[in-house]
């Protein structure tokens, strides 16, 4: 209650100014915990197109107050910019329940508050290994739409570099296809190996019961946006494959182990790990194969039955 009254006179204070109230990684920690949005433009000292930025922001910020209930404050040299962006300062980004959006638009005030104004709300969805296929529906011709989704996983620094970028991409995109996400380390291990994505951060794009893989290393927004929209065209259509079955998914498992993992192999463990996996193999086709024999019993002794009647 204590920090919010303090932000609230010192942005009373900031107004008279005619700047934005400056504050520090901790208190912007704080923001992005309990505020449901928050608009924030990283600077830096001695940077005419961040002036630039900070005077369109404070032209609007009684707009954003009044139509979002958002806090409007900047960081110099903060050590949090390199999270929502690679690139130098300014940055402008919109958290929505803490989720960032990174602004790509022009320096233009109007611009600037219609983006915010029709993203109140995150474009990207999660997608897990239970919810992919029923909502993507993308093995059997994707009657839900168009799908464009990042395989990611949260140790990875470009893929945390990503998600404001992605929101962005979101945003362009939102009113043509599905925007989403997939952690290839845990929810989503089982569709990575679907998809064959060994590497983070991978993009796909799921159109018309096809599939095309962003291959470019250019993960600028316009970059990903132009590739959904128009020149995954050039790239060679694959088809979707459908879901694997419990053990082709166990051999795609222990092959991604290994990659994931390649000095396993110098300590000896691999050639153990793979011992293990010919022995459950083994066990899996014996027990199949016993399956099958008592089926097929099973149905000789139903057509011996039939006969006698």
């Amino acid at each position: 209650m204590r920090f919010s009254l303090f932000l609230l006179f010192a942005a009373i204070f900031c107004h008279a100014k005619s700047e934005l109230e400056q504050i520090l990684d901790d208190e912007l920690v704080n923001l992005i915990r309990s505020e449901k949005y928050l608009v924030v433009l990283f600077s830096t000292k001695h940077c005419r197109e961040c002036d630039n930025y900070e005077n369109q922001l404070t032209a609007i910020r009684e707009d954003v107050v009044e139509v979002l209930n958002a806090w409007v404050v900047k960081l110099i040299d903060s050590s949090m910019t390199r999270l929502y962006t690679p690139n130098k300062e300014p940055a402008v980004v919109f958290f929505r329940h803490g989720i960032p959006l990174l602004y790509d638009g022009p320096i233009d005030d109007q611009i600037i508050l219609d983006t915010f104004s029709n993203n109140k709300e995150p474009a990207v969805k999660e997608l897990t290994d239970e919810t992919f296929e029923h909502l993507t529906q993308a093995a059997s011709g994707a009657t839900t739409g168009d799908w464009f989704v990042q395989f990611y996983t949260t140790d990875c620094v470009e893929c945390q570099r990503m998600q404001a970028k992605w929101e962005a991409v979101g945003a362009h995109l939102k009113s043509r296809m599905n925007i989403a996400r997939v952690n290839r380390a845990t929810t989503g291990a089982m569709t990575a190996r679907r998809f064959d994505v060994f590497e983070v951060p991978t993009f796909i794009l799921f159109k018309k019961g096809k599939m095309y893989k962003y291959h470019n290393q250019d993960f600028e927004i316009k970059s990903l946006v132009a590739f959904a929209q128009d020149w995954f065209k050039n790239m060679k259509p694959e088809n979707v494959p459908v879901p694997k079955s419990p053990f082709d998914d166990l051999i795609a498992a222990t092959v991604t182990f290994m990659k994931d993992n390649p000095y396993l192999w110098q300590v000896g463990f691999g050639s153990l790990l793979l011992g293990l996996v010919i022995s459950t193999v083994l066990k899996f086709l014996k027990k199949s194969e016993k399956v099958e024999e008592k089926s097929s019993k099973s149905q000789k002794k139903s057509k011996k039955t039939s006969k006698k009647e």
